[in-house]
């Protein structure tokens, strides 16, 4: 078969469009999350080297344009370092021109990696890493079945920042339902300022009929949050939120209200502009125009 060797859901960052998507994972190593449905029933796996280097050869040849490379799926950072390696240097070798390698991680698997690994990683082009927040709230975490508390959550992201490694964290808006709204927004943004990520994307819960907390929903045991309670949360955790400098974006296609804040400078202004959605002076984003 001539072309990129495909398996499953295949997902990346909004980001990494414009990237090679270069799947060298099949599924998550986790893959217990009560919200995510992308790889349910897909037992995860490594692939062969043999279809990888096949992969990265057919890149070289026919996306040379393409300027970054995104190692799919869900944890490439899982793959043991000496093999890891091996992609790293033979994207190098076959695609000079690529600039930067991005990659999931979770906390579990950047915690397994030594500061030494991850500075060997960015030597050979690893520029960054999207790390799965959700809540900085240790009760949500537990019930969403995410497997850390938020102190390693933190942990995590100062060994790849301490890396050289640029971090993009994301945080799900709605995922403590409507009890613990405001504790998870509070929580979460408590936990991002200790992270101090250079991109923040907060994305609004879009709820699956395949997922736990579809289940939940239809048994009537989870809240879904209405347009401007999502909104509120979103202040909240912005509020809460203070970062040295990079992006907190919220403007991910499942958001009401899209913002993109320059922090520290911008915070100020983007917290009026959502307030004034509150008060019903700025349209929000009709239902139909919402999506993953």
């Amino acid at each position: 078969m001539d072309g990129m060797h495909y398996e499953g859901n295949v997902i990346r960052p909004p980001s990494e469009a414009d990237s090679v998507i270069l799947q060298v994972t099949v599924g998550c190593s986790h893959n217990k999350c009560t919200f995510c449905g992308t790889y349910k029933g897909e037992r995860f796996k490594i692939k062969d080297e043999a279809v990888i280097d096949h992969d990265i050869r057919y890149a070289a040849r026919n996306l040379s344009f393409l300027r970054r490379v995104f190692l799919a799926d869900g944890d490439a950072l899982i793959i043991p370092q000496e093999k890891l390696l091996w992609i790293f240097s033979r994207i190098k070798e076959e695609m000079p021109r690529i600039q930067r390698v991005g990659l999931y991680g979770n906390a579990k698997s950047i915690l397994r990696k030594t500061p030494e690994q991850l500075e060997q990683l960015k030597g050979l082009g690893l520029g960054i890493v999207y790390l799965g927040l959700e809540s900085g709230d240790p009760l949500v975490l537990k019930e969403i079945r995410k497997g850390v508390v938020p102190e390693r959550m933190i942990e995590a992201a100062v060994r790849i920042r301490e890396a050289g490694i640029k971090l993009s964290v994301t945080a799900l808006l709605g995922i403590a339902g409507r009890a613990r709204s405001l504790e998870h927004a509070r929580a979460t943004g408590r936990v991002l300022s200790a992270m101090d990520p250079n991109y923040v994307g907060v994305l609004s819960l879009m709820v699956l009929p395949n997922t736990e907390i579809g289940r939940m929903v239809r048994a009537g045991e989870f809240e879904v949050l209405e347009p401007l309670e999502l909104l509120r949360e979103l202040r909240e955790m912005l509020a809460h939120t203070e970062m040295s400098r990079g992006l907190f974006l919220a403007n991910h296609a499942s958001n009401y209200l899209p913002i993109k804040v320059k922090m520290p400078a911008d915070r100020g202004k983007a917290l009026e502009q959502i307030d004034l959605a509150l008060a019903g002076r700025i349209g929000l984003k009709p239902e139909w125009l919402r999506g993953l």
